[in-house]
């Protein structure tokens, strides 16, 4: 518990003090007119400390009805028993700075300031209507700064709670806390919340396409012909046609050879034919040679003896040209024979069964085909349906994942709140608010018998101030100060703890009195 306490504060030319000082006790009464500075009292702290008036406001203490040479602002106080004197100042239009009496700078003041106590938490603690001043996520985060959040054992068990009678011990997790207890070992559940949202995002797509994908395979199977099942029958079926057909076409190869043998003796045949015209004209042409009479040279008319020479040779020519004849007319001859012997078999018949057995065959080859082709689609459509059971099974965990976050926020708020309100006898508190997604958002709404602050009237807002006030005081461990202005307006309230100072608007001068418990 840490303890602060004011024990003195004075100001010099501070508005319209030109010198007062003022001693602080428990319980410190500040009366007087108005007009008669006990606002400017209270102002004199927090300016010392923070350079702001009690409501967190920038401020200019300089005097306005009366000349002056400087402005001075001390404040002594006692934290956790040590004892510190602050002072702030402007001469000659420039802030000045002391702590212990001791001049400094700016930067040096301010740290010291900022590590007695935070300045949101001293002004809400100083001024029962600061809080309200706040903006709704402000008085939220120091309404929840010093709160401890409910463990994540404890939500958990909250989550699974069936009954109001049962112990923490005896709860059994519910499938969604447990998940969450799980998950929670490797990630936060922020993180979780980010993974599981953008693979729901992410699944969601892929589905779509993967039901896509489905429906087209399927629609492409109940387009193709209904297949028997006995494909095994259709296909040793199919087999035996292909052997059949096999065998006859050997057979159709067997009987071509006749008919190539016989176009092959026939171009033989042909081209011994030219061969032995070819020689029987080179045979005729030495055959119908006449032998000279006389020498084409010198015109002497030959003897007798040189025209059998002449004679002699012509048949020594004629000879191999008809040696040769005889041998293209022997090899004809021989081929004409060959070509005689050449047997043609007929094959229309065993061209008239291939094609039967053929025609048959289309029909056992087609149905196998379609068969392969079912069987492929299927094997493909039982994967794309395993495909998007699968997406479809992530899609539906990152949701369940999601909706068990959701509900863990929603007791964790709860709890958290039921916690806060606890500490409160006369107002609501309201931390958070539920979309209609079912999501829990922060949020803080005051209320007092319905009404908002800004319905409040001076009494209950003082009132309403002073309970957050005392929450805050009990949740952060601090003791300080505490004013009520315009006491006047309120008659009932709870003593705040700590040091107490009333403003009150009473016919007369400035006054100050000073009450010590210990007296």
């Amino acid at each position: 518990m840490s303890h602060f306490k004011l024990i003195e504060c004075s100001g010099h030319n501070f508005k319209a003090h030109r010198d007062l000082s003022v001693k602080f006790g428990d319980l410190t009464k500040i009366t007087g007119d108005n007009e008669e500075g006990k606002s400017s009292v209270l102002e004199i702290p927090t300016w010392t400390l923070y350079g702001t008036d009690t409501f967190g406001g920038k401020m200019d203490p300089t005097p306005t009805n009366y000349k002056y040479d400087h402005v001075l602002a001390e404040t002594l106080l006692e934290v956790d028993g040590k004892l510190l004197k602050f002072g702030r100042g402007i001469e000659k239009g420039k802030a000045t700075y002391y702590v212990n009496d001791v001049p400094g700078k700016a930067s040096d003041f301010e740290e010291i300031v900022k590590s007695l106590i935070d300045k949101d938490l001293f002004l809400a603690l100083f001024n029962p209507l600061y809080f309200f001043s706040l903006h709704w996520e402000k008085q939220r985060e120091l309404m929840l700064r010093y709160s401890t959040p409910p463990t994540q054992k404890e939500v958990f068990a909250e989550m699974s709670r069936t009954n109001s009678d049962q112990k923490l011990k005896d709860i059994k997790l519910n499938p969604q806390a447990e998940r969450l207890a799980e998950l929670v070992k490797k990630h936060s559940l922020p993180q979780l919340e980010e993974i599981h949202k953008k693979n729901k995002n992410d699944k969601d797509t892929a589905h779509k396409k993967a039901q896509g994908r489905t429906e087209t395979l399927e629609e492409q199977l109940r387009q193709l012909p209904d297949v028997l099942d006995d494909i095994e029958a259709i296909e040793a079926e199919d087999a035996e046609l292909v052997k059949q057909i096999k065998n006859i076409h050997a057979k159709i190869e067997l009987a071509d050879e006749p008919k190539r043998k016989q176009a092959v003796l026939e171009g033989t045949l042909e081209n011994v034919r030219q061969q032995i015209a070819a020689a029987k004209s080179r045979y005729m042409k030495v055959h119908g040679e006449e032998i000279a009479e006389e020498c084409s040279t010198c015109k002497r008319p030959f003897d007798e003896a040189a025209k059998a020479a002449a004679e002699a040779s012509k048949e020594e020519r004629k000879k191999p040209l008809r040696e040769e004849h005889d041998k293209l007319v022997a090899r004809r001859k021989e081929i004409e024979a060959e070509l005689d012997a050449v047997e043609l078999i007929d094959v229309s018949d065993l061209w008239e069964q291939m094609r039967g057995l053929e025609q048959r065959r289309d029909v056992t080859a087609d149905t196998i085909g379609w068969y392969n082709r079912r069987q492929s689609l299927r094997e493909d459509l039982e994967k794309a349906r395993a495909d998007e059971a699968e997406l479809l099974a992530s899609r539906n965990d990152s949701i369940f994942i999601l909706d068990a976050i959701k509900a863990y926020e929603a007791k964790s708020a709860e709890l958290q709140a039921a916690k806060v309100q606890s500490m409160f006898s006369e107002l609501n508190i309201k931390l958070f608010k539920q979309l209609k997604n079912g999501e829990v958002k922060p949020d803080f709404v005051v209320t007092r018998n319905g009404k908002t602050p800004a319905q409040f009237s001076l009494s209950e807002s003082i009132r309403a101030g002073l309970e957050v006030r005392d929450v805050i005081s009990q949740q952060s461990d601090w003791i300080t100060p505490c004013f009520i202005d315009n006491k006047e307006s309120v008659t009932r309230y709870k003593d705040p703890r700590g040091q107490l100072i009333l403003c009150q608007v009473v016919e007369g001068p400035l006054k100050i009195e000073t009450e010590d418990s210990s007296k």
